[in-house]
């Protein structure tokens, strides 16, 4: 161990430096951070996009399932592709999310790795003797956690498949098709308006004809009389 090391200005130098490095992010993990963030505001609003898309198309395929089935069978096709593209849309977000928090966690990470570092060469200090391979073993252990995050995010695949099972489109058509039938033959079966009932009681006869005046004229012979 060289003097310099073990000299008093260089301990205080090593523990300014510690708290700088705790102080401050570095600017890198920063950009990083922002773009990841950026990125998912960017996905989030082409999710809300592709689920009004799905819903457009679903309504079409519903409109046009009896009247004209090419119609409705394409708009089906197309809410397959949405839907194919939303399912990837939120596998990336997934991935996005997990790479943000390991960067934010990054400068924990990091002093807890110095702190070690610090405490070891405090042991050497003191005891004049430090098994490096127990500071091996522990950095050993480090880097196989960052392996294995960085095989976690690769193994994530966000190219799916294209093809579209036409069996599945055919039986949502049947589906969708039974719906507005089924509609249709509710609003038949609604009763039609109340007619009112027919009277009961006899209509009031006619009134009889007025007399004559003929009549009436020999009435009054006959009193004068």
């Amino acid at each position: 161990m060289s003097s310099k090391k073990s000299s008093p200005s260089y301990s205080i130098y090593a523990k300014l430096k510690k708290k700088k490095n705790k102080e401050n992010v570095p600017e890198q993990t920063q950009q990083a951070i922002w773009k990841l963030r950026e990125t998912e505001k960017l996905l989030e609003k082409k999710q809300e996009y592709l689920e009004q898309r799905i819903e457009i198309e679903t309504n079409t395929a519903k409109a046009n399932v009896k009247k004209n089935k090419r119609i409705a069978l394409q708009a089906l096709k197309r809410k397959k592709r949405l839907e194919k593209q939303l399912s990837q849309i939120d596998g990336t977000l997934s991935t996005i999310e997990f790479q943000r928090d390991a960067l934010e966690n990054s400068s924990t990470n990091t002093e807890v790795v110095k702190s070690m570092s610090f405490a070891a060469n405090a042991l050497k200090e003191v005891h004049k003797t430090l098994d490096i391979d127990d500071v091996h073993d522990v950095m050993d252990d480090v880097q196989e956690q960052a392996q294995l995050s960085d095989e976690i995010s690769q193994a994530i695949n966000f190219v799916g498949s294209q093809d579209i099972d036409e069996s599945d489109i055919m039986s949502e058509l049947a589906e969708l098709e039974q719906e507005v039938i089924d509609k249709e033959l509710i609003q038949v079966k609604k009763p039609g308006p109340r007619l009112p009932n027919v009277p009961s009681t006899k209509l009031p006869a006619a009134q009889k004809k007025k007399r004559s005046d003929e009549d009436e004229l020999k009435e009054l012979e006959a009193w004068l009389a």
